[in-house]
């Protein structure tokens, strides 16, 4: 391992406060160059419109393609170098766009960045849950929601801004952001694997590709994270379909796109404290068809009414289920995680991420060259089916867990 990540941290924040924080770099990061990348690569890096979703692509198969291998990785070495390591390389990455020009350059170094970028996220939801009592982790859960999207308002922002010097400076402010964030990780975060962890006695698990992903071999795990899959699919089209379905039938803009989802962040950041504590006695079932029925109306609104305010409500009704749904998920996988295990189980997290980020835009777009409802129609079944399943399988997690509480208090003392 490299000298510097043996730098010894000074303690002046808590670790779930640092894991906030790298969520705002990230949310930053992704605000300042997504909207803008496609006008960058058809502008000045001299890549055609055809290879522009491709190299989306190529970002988000980075990231699909090193999870199995690299996902778990945070419970072998640790979570801080792992954090590190993959905040500085995903900013590195965003930094050598800069210098890019070309679609095999671009491809290249945005494979790359997805392959650090991998190990992220579900190390960050780690730390939390490392750091954070059961009862307090669907709160923090809300509150990384909270600061991710609180970056993805001031990214786009900072981006417009750079934008008028040139295009791909909106690199330069993702990179530098996330380069801070390494270097606050460096400075202040201690190691967090261990704490609240290991059982004595507890058995070691294999090395290998099938104890990176657990989904694999752990049944409720795959169920779960397969419904997930489903209804994010579904919400994915949102961002891949809505921007081109708003700009054909001359609803909005560009620039009224990016106001319209800079929107959509801005109310996740006022609101999503309020919707959990408004939540926090709710079954996970009752919150998750609640996301369910949001989604239902909004796809039906977005079929039945083709009109600027029936935008605005439509996505309105995205957020609030974001808000719902968001939290959950984490918080479910991280109960079903054996102590030794979270970073793994969080990765596993990860994989139904990519595939909804790989899959969803390619069916969505694709339905939508066959008609431009089709999309909304489709999605209304599939996220009514997926939120069903999804509920109905939180309500078998938090059964069980019930019941192996109960018996643990039942059960008679050891004899000594």
């Amino acid at each position: 391992m490299l000298k510097f990540l043996l730098v010894p941290p000074i303690p002046i924040a808590r670790p779930a406060l640092i894991g906030l924080f790298l969520f705002f770099c990230a949310g930053f990061a992704d605000g300042a160059m997504i909207p803008f990348f496609p006008l960058w690569a058809k502008g000045e890096a001299g890549i055609t419109t055809g290879y522009i979703g491709l190299l989306f692509g190529c970002y988000a198969g980075g990231e699909l393609l090193a999870t199995p291998l690299l996902g778990g990785i945070a419970d072998r070495v640790g979570r801080r170098p792992v954090l590190i390591l993959s905040a500085c390389g995903v900013g590195s990455g965003f930094l050598a766009l800069y210098f890019a020009h070309g679609v095999i350059a671009a491809a290249v170094i945005l494979v790359a960045t997805g392959v650090f970028e991998s190990v992220l996220h579900p190390t960050v939801w780690t730390v939390i849950a490392d750091t954070t009592p059961p009862e307090n982790q669907r709160r923090n859960f809300s509150l990384a929601k909270v600061s991710s999207n609180a970056g993805r308002v001031l990214g786009p922002a900072a981006g417009a801004l750079l934008a008028f010097i040139s295009l791909k400076w909106v690199f330069v402010a993702s990179g530098a952001i996330l380069l801070a964030g390494g270097a606050i990780t460096l400075l202040c975060l201690p190691e967090t694997m261990g704490l609240g962890a290991a059982e004595e006695g507890e058995e070691e698990e294999e090395e290998g590709l099938a104890s990176l992903l657990p989904a694999f071999r752990d049944r409720r795990l795959a169920i779960l994270l397969l419904w997930f899959l489903l209804l994010e699919v579904s919400g994915s089209w949102v961002e891949a379909v809505l921007p081109l379905y708003a700009h054909d039938t001359g609803m909005l803009t560009p620039s009224g796109v990016g106001l319209l989802f800079t929107y959509a962040a801005a109310l996740i950041v006022i609101a999503q404290m309020l919707v959990s504590r408004i939540a926090a006695g709710r079954s996970a079932l009752s919150l998750t068809l609640g996301a369910g029925t949001s989604f239902v109306i909004a796809f039906g609104i977005l079929c039945t009414t083709p009109s600027l305010l029936g935008v605005i409500i439509a996505v309105s009704l995205f957020s609030v289920a974001e808000m719902l749904i968001g939290p959950l998920v984490p918080t479910a996988v991280n109960q079903l995680a054996p102590p030794g295990r979270r970073a793994t189980y969080m990765a596993a997290t990860s994989v139904a991420n990519d595939l909804k980020d790989s899959l969803g835009p390619a069916i969505g777009t694709a339905l939508y060259a066959l008609s431009a409802r089709l999309p909304w129609i489709a999605a209304i079944p599939l996220a009514a089916i997926a939120a069903v399943g999804l509920g109905g399988s939180l309500l078998q997690r938090s059964t069980t867990a019930s019941q192996a509480r109960r018996s643990a208090v039942l059960r008679p003392p050891a004899d000594h």
